[in-house]
């Protein structure tokens, strides 16, 4: 059948739902597990220390991939590249008593081993054995496999497995202990690696709970002086609000500034805790008598923390509206202060304007004036020649009945060059 192209994410998107599966495990086993916490910067690095491992191993390094899956002779290895961290798996065939001693790890290179790129944020030592027909007993497994400290377990996988930890870290490592009372491969693999996936989200999200702390006292601080903002901007006068919104806008600034550094570490700790509830969701818990669930623990130690960390993300977001406001306020309060002062401008500039035009009108008076005495003074000078000429003429008669006209004219003529001069200056 021919069809329309493809979309050019089709295959990438239908992938997405099979990426990164979890490893079919079959008991007995043991399993090491390390979450690295690495920069993205890193990633390039991280592959190419797994290629060395495969090549060391005698195999050949894959195509690129988020996420590889392989039997290296002496263990298998399962490696997943996350967005903040990258996830190894080292599994091995149990060969002794004692599921712990010696781990999974021990047959990888020491020296690879300790130039892994990133920081460990997880490490775990997981073991799958046989439960069994009799009911385990916790107490046994405490003091056998968790140096006598108190567990958090549950049957799993709606009571097909039973899984027990104590979430402490020994020797640098945590234990993790199922017993397979009938899964399958998959099902054991998937359940393996939910348990592995509720320790590595649970610290994850945890990340953000030093931010919160540290962010609490300068919190405290910043609204303390936005309170004594509010309060002085309400007896505050023209002399005191450039103060005011000088101090605001730094404390908006910095509130800011706080915000988008850590708004991705808040909103991540979210994600993370959504997905522990998740993970626990889908071990289908069944409760062991006297022992507290995945569930309960998390809950117990992981809800007050990310309480914690929404009370300060919703203390910033808050306070950075609040910040906002008061300077909409006062910025508001200083823009019709403005206008007072502009209209009072206005004013003295018409005030200065009205004058001018007074002067104006005087000077044009006496423009005029001036005009009339000189050409008055040319008509005088005009009949006294005539006069000479022998003409009848009367000087002063003459120079009398000039004044009117000439006063007139030189009124008019100085109006006429000012509405000249008006009209050009439009």
């Amino acid at each position: 059948m021919l069809l329309p192209a493809d979309h050019p994410l089709r295959l990438e998107l239908n992938d997405e739902a099979h990426a990164r599966p979890p490893e079919a495990l079959a008991g007995p086993l043991r399993l090491s597990f390390l979450a690295m916490y690495s920069d993205p910067a890193q990633r390039d690095a991280e592959w190419e220390h797994l290629c060395a491992l495969v090549r060391r191993c005698g195999r050949t390094p894959p195509p690129r991939a988020s996420h590889y899956s392989a039997d290296l002779g002496a263990f298998r290895v399962k490696w997943e590249r996350h967005t903040e961290f990258t996830r190894y798996k080292f599994i091995v065939a149990d060969g002794g008593p004692d599921p712990f001693d010696p781990p999974a790890l021990h047959s990888v290179p020491a020296d690879w081993l300790a130039a892994l790129p990133g920081e460990v944020m997880v490490a775990t030592h997981a073991a799958l054995l046989p439960a069994g027909d009799d009911d385990p007993d916790h107490e046994t497994i405490a003091a056998r496999y968790f140096g006598g400290e108190a567990l958090a377990g549950a049957q799993i996988a709606a009571g097909a497995g039973v899984a027990f930890t104590d979430f402490r870290i020994r020797d640098g490592f945590s234990r993790l202990l199922v017993l397979d009372r009938g899964m399958t491969q998959r099902q054991s693999g998937r359940s393996m690696q939910r348990l592995l996936e509720i320790d590595t989200y649970r610290l994850m999200a945890l990340l953000a709970l030093p931010v919160a702390h540290s962010l609490t006292p300068w919190l405290n601080a910043a609204e303390r002086e936005l309170a004594q903002i509010t309060m002085s901007l309400v007896d505050s006068d023209e002399s005191t609000e450039p103060e005011l919104l000088e101090r605001l806008t730094r404390l908006e600034a910095e509130i800011e500034s706080r915000e988008s550094a850590h708004h991705y570490r808040f909103n991540a700790a979210a994600a993370y805790y959504e997905l522990v509830q998740r993970r626990i969701d889908e071990l289908r818990e069944v409760r062991i008598q006297g022992l507290p669930t995945f569930r309960e623990f998390t809950e117990r130690r992981l809800a007050p923390a990310m309480n914690t960390c929404r009370s300060v993300s919703a203390r910033l977001e808050s306070l950075s509206q609040r910040v906002a406001r008061a300077t909409q306020l006062l910025s508001t309060r200083v823009d019709v202060t403005r206008e007072r002062q502009n209209q009072q401008v206005l004013e003295s500039m018409n005030r200065r304007a009205e004058a001018q035009l007074r002067l104006q009108q005087t000077v044009e008076g006496l423009s005029a004036a001036a005009i009339t005495y000189y050409v008055v003074g040319l008509v005088g000078y005009a009949a006294k020649g005539a006069k000479a000429l022998g003409w009848n003429v009367d000087v002063e008669l003459a120079m009398a009945l000039s004044i009117p006209l000439v006063a007139l004219a030189a009124l008019l003529g100085v109006r006429h060059v000012r509405k000249v001069v008006t009209r050009d200056a439009r």
